[in-house]
């Protein structure tokens, strides 16, 4: 009997920390309301699913006047995803990561399976683009949440964005 209890313990314990470590990106969204649009198009996208799923992610969150400004175009639904999707690491990234970048530069892919060049700028800042682009699109403005090498929520400058994720799906 006593291997079967040992065993149960042990499953719970591997339950509760499965359980700690699990996260909700619109949860993690929802307490400042500067990111409140971005957070609705990650729900009504579905992309939200999608990271509430990975682990070791990245979501580079934009506050409610660049969203407004990608919203302006009025790109239909599945190409806000394609663009959204972007600004989703498959790696973590937090403030201190971001901040030891070496060789000036690295590059990470995407959800949206295209890669994003993170260099290292003047003045200690960090700056994102396509790996197309020559020069950075969006920098680093703050670590929102991190739930250690599981994900990293931070806020960018502006959305990042590509003519192969803008194009009309």
């Amino acid at each position: 009997m006593k291997p079967i209890k040992t065993l149960l313990l042990l499953l719970l314990a591997v339950a509760a920390t499965a359980t700690s470590e699990a996260h909700d990106i619109t949860r993690i969204l929802e307490s400042d309301t500067l990111f409140s649009t971005f957070n609705n198009y990650l729900s009504t996208t579905g992309l939200a699913d999608e990271i509430n799923r990975g682990s070791s992610l990245t979501v580079c969150a934009v506050d409610n006047d660049a969203m407004s400004s990608l919203l302006s175009h009025q790109y239909p639904l599945p190409t806000l995803k394609n663009i959204l999707s972007l600004n989703v690491f498959t790696d973590y990234f937090d403030a201190k990561k971001l901040h030891r970048i070496s060789d000036g530069s690295t590059t990470t892919s995407t959800l949206f399976q295209a890669n994003v060049k993170i260099t290292s700028l003047r003045g200690g800042k960090v700056g994102f683009a396509p790996v197309d682009f020559s020069d950075p699109i969006a920098t680093f403005v703050k670590s929102i949440n991190e739930i250690p090498y599981n994900i990293s929520v931070i806020q960018i400058s502006n959305y990042l964005t590509s003519p192969e994720a803008e194009a009309l799906v």
